[in-house]
């Protein structure tokens, strides 16, 4: 009896991955950056205490191909022990501070950044990035072709050679994948602030972060399900290696998890059901093999039954990874058995702590 129902959840979760598969494969690459440049970007970045992140995102914005006099950069200063001065460089760089009006330091940055934004299209990224040198470009031709207010854009990890590291970068795969599946089957419910574009106006027109204030995180998620509520046509994902934005995973595994459980912490307040769905059947399919390991440590159920099921979980959720991982880096896949073992139990810990615990970010509590 226990078996059947392990199987009848994992089989649910392994048919739910598959259409997330397939939305995948629905979302066509764009590789156009032949198109002569027209757009102007304002990029918005908040840090706190970046001193030794930011001039290398500087540097990466300095060798974009793409205009200087069509891009101007705002830092916006959330409340840093030490100052950061910027260098000299070709392009427009403005550094002011933050003004905090509600629970959430990044929304009220990026507030704070509009007020002087003279460009429509606005860019979001985060300070421990590095962009590729046709970002811009991408983003441009993709606006000049498209009838759009909005982008979504994919996000990898630098790694390093080691376990952590592509642990990270194994769950992130899983993540843009299950991001790019949900908007190839029309139902786009997540996207990552790090490379997130949208025009000024949809931003007014949206209220912009009125209704989630009190929410800590989720300057990206919740707008973009907002938009998608009101002008789904408007709100695309662009699939482009031109498009990849670089960012650094944690070296230790206790800012893992609270990242993750920062992450998690928004799911219940998301505006699409389908998001808040697929949330808790992920869930529920991590819980499922956790179970399935206890039952079989108590003798429940025999040992043959826990290899099936983890081949069910684990040979959809490969196959997604693979081709998430495929398209956002040259890196091949390390530690990929090893890291589906553990991960439905460090997913199903971050899920029950996020609904009780705290969590830090930038040296605050949560």
């Amino acid at each position: 009896m226990i078996s059947i129902l392990l199987f009848s959840i994992l089989l649910i979760y392994a048919v739910t991955i598959a259409c997330l598969i397939y939305g995948f494969s629905k979302v066509n690459s764009f590789e156009n950056i032949g198109s002569v440049p027209k757009t102007k970007f304002t990029i918005i970045i908040p840090f706190r205490d970046e001193t030794e992140n930011l001039p290398q995102l500087l540097i990466s914005f300095s060798k974009l191909n793409y205009l200087n006099d069509l891009f101007e950069v705002i830092l916006v200063d959330d409340c840093s022990g030490e100052e950061f001065k910027v260098q000299s460089l070709k392009f427009e760089v403005s550094v002011i501070k933050n003004i905090r009006v509600s629970n959430s330091p990044k929304k009220d940055a990026i507030l704070t950044a509009i007020q002087s934004v003279k460009t429509d299209w606005i860019i979001t990224t985060d300070a421990d990035c590095v962009v590729p040198i046709n970002w811009l470009l991408s983003l441009d031709n993709y606006i000049q072709h498209h009838e759009v207010s909005m982008i979504a854009g994919a996000v990898t990890y630098d790694c390093s050679d080691s376990f952590l590291h592509y642990f990270q970068q194994l769950d992130l795969a899983s993540l843009q994948g299950a991001t790019i599946g949900s908007f190839g089957l029309r139902k786009g419910f997540m996207c990552n602030g790090a490379n997130f574009a949208y025009t000024k106006s949809l931003f007014k027109e949206l209220n912009g972060f009125e209704g989630n204030e009190s929410i800590a995180s989720g300057d990206d998620v919740f707008l973009l399900q907002k938009a998608i509520s009101k002008f789904p046509e408007k709100v695309h994902y662009l699939k482009s290696k031109y498009n990849i934005v670089l960012t650094k995973p944690t070296d230790n595994w206790k800012s893992l998890f609270h990242q993750r459980v920062r992450w998690a912490s928004k799911t219940s307040s998301y505006q699409s059901s389908f998001g808040k769905g697929l949330g808790l059947l992920v869930f529920i399919g991590n819980l499922g093999w956790v179970l399935g390991i206890g039952c079989w440590v108590l003798d429940w159920i025999r040992f043959q039954n826990i290899v099936f099921l983890f081949l069910l979980k684990f040979g959809v959720d490969s196959l997604l990874i693979f081709k998430a991982n495929l398209f956002l880096t040259k890196q091949k896949m390390r530690y990929l058995i090893l890291s589906s073992l553990l991960y439905p139990f460090f997913s199903t810990s971050v899920a029950f702590y996020s609904l009780f615990g705290k969590y830090e970010w930038k040296g605050r509590k949560f």
